[in-house]
């Protein structure tokens, strides 16, 4: 296996339990680049020459390595790959007893790269590196024998393809894969569009934060914006709120919406609202409209750091919208599953967006990613969901 050198002083993120090797890290003059092809293995040596492990090397990347074993004898097959989806099944199953959840999240669960949903029987996977796309029978193989599913839908057409030179495709590699898949989260029935859907099909993450949500719907008027399939206004209407509206700009997502309300025979009053979320939030505001729960659930505003300034200004506009739905003694939820905004500049955006409003707001539940969504203690990247529930009052109420 061939080897790539790392510069003075490029080692410390790894030693700190970092798995990212940036491409100007690497010393080109000893271990040059252009020896390897996208998705090859090789062992990651310190300036001085010491082993650090085995990375997958992408030489067409800025994150040109990702570390996948910190044992130069241990590469990423399927022996490793069986062993590690072995560990991300038992922690799952601490945490659910139902088999609705994300098996694997990428590097914090020592699998860069690679991401699987669990539908029950149904598997949808998401490879988004070379290194992962070369070993895509393996972990097939892997996947059949730990998880034992009746079904693997490869669902490879996310952005990040494109980044690391590879080809965007949606296939099945295993048995029958249905267009819609059906789940459960927090006793709410859901189907999810895994062929044509955002991601997955569906986002697990906000799992805990919608089970908040619904001890706080029953008899309430809702508003989910960014509503997608329902997964934040279904679970309100079914823990009994008297009125749910959904904002959503994929007419398919609200039919789904639709769907989703009927196999939770809800029988409170729903409207659908077709079109762009600002447009929406406005056509309410012109209205006089006001919600007792207001829930913003936008896709991710920041994706890179230089979208960093016009993202904070969409996240500011959505907030300030929201808040003028908000009723007296209503509550805001605003989330945000953007990793380069962080927890305190959202609430600061909220708290100066209620200084102008003439609001007083109360944060009173700070929720983050499910268990199913582990966080790696060295790599912030895999920290990235928030969920705000602010109490919202008059300026004069307290």
């Amino acid at each position: 296996m061939a080897s790539i050198r790392l510069k003075s002083q490029s080692d410390r993120r790894l030693r700190a339990g970092h798995q990212w090797i940036y491409s100007n890290e690497i010393n080109t003059d000893i271990t040059p680049l252009k020896q390897f092809s996208a998705g090859d293995q090789a062992i990651v040596e310190a300036a001085n020459g010491k082993p650090l492990g085995i990375a997958t090397v992408n030489p067409n990347t800025l994150i040109c390595g990702r570390l996948i074993s910190r044992d130069t004898r241990t590469p990423l097959d399927r022996s490793l790959l069986i062993h590690r989806l072995k560990i991300a099944l038992s922690q799952r199953e601490l945490f659910y007893s139902t088999p609705y959840y994300r098996l694997v999240f990428g590097d914090a669960d020592g699998l860069s790269g690679l991401v699987v949903d669990r539908f029950a029987d149904t598997l949808v996977v998401q490879i988004s590196t070379a290194g992962m796309e070369r070993l895509k029978n393996d972990v097939v193989a892997a996947l059949e024998e730990v998880v034992k599913p009746s079904a693997i839908l490869l669902k490879n057409d996310g952005k990040m393809r494109s980044v690391e030179g590879l080809d965007s495709y949606v296939e099945e590699a295993l048995g029958s894969v249905p267009e819609l898949v059906y789940l459960q989260e927090n006793g709410v029935l859901f189907e999810a569009p895994v062929w044509d859907g955002q991601k997955t099909g569906w986002f697990y993450d906000h799992r805990e934060n919608r089970q908040t949500l619904q001890r706080l719907s029953a008899g309430k008027r809702v508003l989910d914006v960014f509503s997608y399939v329902g997964g934040w206004g279904v679970q309100a209407a079914s823990a009994g709120a008297s009125d749910v509206t959904f904002i959503d700009a994929s007419d398919k997502a609200l039919g789904h919406v639709e769907s989703n309300l009927q196999l939770n025979q809800y029988e409170g009053n729903a409207e659908l609202m077709h079109g762009d979320a600002f447009d929406g939030m406005q056509s309410l505001i012109d209205d006089k409209a006001r919600f007792d729960v207001v829930v913003i659930d936008p896709p991710a505003f920041i994706t890179r750091r230089k979208d960093i300034k016009a993202g904070e200004a969409a996240y500011f506009k959505a907030n300030q919208m929201a808040l003028r739905l908000v009723a007296k003694g209503g509550v805001l939820v605003t989330a945000s599953c953007s990793m380069h905004l962080k927890e305190e500049k959202l609430h600061d955006l909220v708290r100066s967006n209620c200084r102008s409003l003439e609001r007083f707001s109360q944060l009173v539940y700070r929720g983050t990613q499910a268990p199913d969504h582990p966080v790696h203690p060295a790599i912030e990247e895999t920290q990235y969901l928030k969920a705000l529930f602010y109490r919202v009052h008059n300026n004069m109420a307290l």
